[in-house]
Order: C-alpha cells, then sequence, then structure tokens
C-alpha cells in the first residue's frame, strides 16, 4: 500500500469545502492500495461553448486527483504538496454524464512524485490521459 496517511472518502471530500474542486463537483469516490478515483460532472459548469467538456476542466480534475493521492503519500508532518508539471492528452470528447479520473502512481520518492491520471467517460471509454509531476515541500510558518 502506498498511502502513508489513514483517510475516507468523506474526509478528502470535505477538505474541498469553498475550493474550485467543490465548484465544478468533483468528487472522491473511492480508493484501492495504489489508485485514489474520483468523479466530475459534464455540465455547464465544466463545458466549453460548443458543449463539449472543456480540456482544462480535465486538467483541473487530474491535478487534484494527483494532488490528493500525493499528499496522502507524504510521510514528514509539516510538508505540502505543489505541482511542478502537467500534461493532458485529450483524445475523445464528452457531451454529458460524467467523467471517471484515477490516479496510479509513476514514481513516489522522498520529495518528488509522479502520478498518471486517466479520464475515462460513462461507458469506460479513455477521454484524457494526463502525467502529473509534484513535490513535497515544507510548509512555511
Amino acid at each position: 500500500m502506498i498511502w502513508k496517511k489513514e483517510f475516507t472518502l468523506e474526509g478528502l471530500n470535505n477538505i474541498n469545502d469553498e475550493t474550485m474542486v467543490r465548484h465544478v463537483g468533483i468528487e472522491f469516490t473511492a480508493f484501492g492500495d495504489d489508485y485514489l478515483t474520483a468523479t466530475m460532472p459534464v455540465d455547464h459548469r465544466t463545458k466549453q461553448p460548443m458543449g463539449l467538456l472543456h480540456g482544462g476542466a480535465s486538467v483541473v480534475l487530474a491535478e487534484t486527483l494527483g494532488s490528493v493521492a500525493g499528499l496522502m503519500c507524504v510521510e514528514a508532518e509539516g510538508y505540502s504538496i505543489v505541482g511542478v508539471e502537467i500534461n493532458a492528452n485529450h483524445l475523445k470528447s464528452v457531451m454529458s454524464g460524467k467523467v471517471i479520473g484515477t490516479a496510479t502512481p509513476v514514481r513516489i520518492g522522498r520529495t518528488m512524485q509522479v502520478w498518471n491520471i486517466e479520464i475515462k467517460n460513462e461507458d469506460g471509454k479513455l477521454v484524457c490521459i494526463s502525467r502529473f509531476t509534484l513535490m513535497a515541500v515544507p510548509l512555511r510558518n
């Protein structure tokens, strides 16, 4: 198991009050020994003017999953997670329903982590694939 902190889905969903995560409707739905999953609706908050899922919304879902998963893998107290680089390949359009993102680690180091995030539609077809690099940094007082 990769997790260094104990957590619940309810707890993960509660830390996002008054954030973009809550605004776009992202909800953590599952986790296992080496993955974290969340959903996001495809609606007026996440679509672009042509009625398709906005690519930026997919990146928000990917970065959210990677950041939260990364934070749960930091063993030392007094550290936070910051994004260093993210890329995304948008492979299929979505017009309605929801998308499901799953983050799995590529590498979890002491200070740097790399995560793979796959975002699928409700039919299980790959919509977007993202790779996210983050760092654990000491909290400033």
